[in-house]
């Protein structure tokens, strides 16, 4: 890969050196790269990041419980077949008319290379990573509807988050590049912080960062805040105009940061 190809972060996102070198070295040899992390890392806009950094169009393919491995591949309409050949609105026969590339499809499909993201895994049933082993180890699959292969010319980036919230299996994973992208140390967090918040007084940010990495090791929390949540309480606490010591007093709206009652009543109970 050249130096012109090779990912080094943009300036909206920032990546330490581990996450950089993991990055083209999933991109060098092709394959999937598969990022776990908690919630709140920049899992998910890793992927637009990496698509702007190379020049790539980025599919996204968000996964739910109910997701099946073939719908990123293609689905077959055939509730608006019937509807066309009860009602005679085009021509039935042609089941090409019917299917509708998914995500993974279209970017094997495509004439160009791609970023495709594969969201949140995890979420997904057990079989859901098997049954792309193939699909990925081969970057082609086949329509049975219609007997056609599509297979990859340009073998796209393929992106996988997870929040760890299942261990997928390990065929799966010797398939992929792997790496934990762990919760931004201070110094990071500052970076990032003074990349979305640029006009932010330093010395506020400072105070602010204290308080949240101090709410962050607060034990029993069930979600602790991640760093959209940090972004929109510094936001809130510039819009109220309150000082570096009005922040050291207290933790004021808390309710920006976590997100359930119970992890609410810990934090006042642990940080009273």
């Amino acid at each position: 890969m050249s130096d012109a190809a090779r990912f080094q972060g943009t300036d909206r996102y920032i990546a330490t050196d581990d996450l950089v070198d993991v990055v083209n070295a999933a991109a060098a040899i092709g394959r999937p790269l598969l990022i776990k992390g908690e919630p709140g890392t920049g899992k998910t806009v890793l992927a637009d990041a990496v698509s702007s950094a190379l020049g790539l169009p980025l599919r996204s393919w968000h996964i739910k419980s109910s997701t099946k491995a073939a719908d990123g591949l293609y689905t077959y309409d055939v509730v608006q077949r019937l509807n066309d050949s009860r009602f005679g609105d085009g021509d039935v026969s042609d089941i090409t008319r019917y299917i509708r590339l998914g995500p993974l499809g279209e970017a094997f499909a495509a004439d160009h290379r791609s970023v495709v993201l594969i969201d949140e895994i995890d979420k997904a049933d057990l079989e859901f990573p098997n049954d792309l082993l193939r699909e990925l180890d081969e970057m082609a699959f086949t329509i049975p509807e219609t007997g056609e292969t599509i297979r990859a010319v340009h073998r796209p980036f393929v992106l996988i988050t997870s929040n760890a919230e299942k261990e997928l299996p390990d065929a799966f994973l010797r398939r992929c590049v792997f790496h934990w992208l762990a919760f931004p140390d201070m110094a990071t967090m500052t970076r990032i912080v003074n990349v979305h918040l640029p006009d932010l007084p330093a010395l506020l940010l400072q105070h602010a960062l204290d308080r949240f990495f101090a709410l962050r090791a607060v034990p029993g929390l069930r979600k602790p805040p991640g760093t959209s949540e940090l972004l929109d309480w510094l936001a809130v606490l510039v819009h109220a105009g309150l000082s570096p010591a009005d922040i050291d007093q207290a933790h004021p709206f808390l309710g920006v940061l976590l997100k359930n009652e119970r992890d609410l009543a810990v934090a006042k109970r642990k940080l009273a």
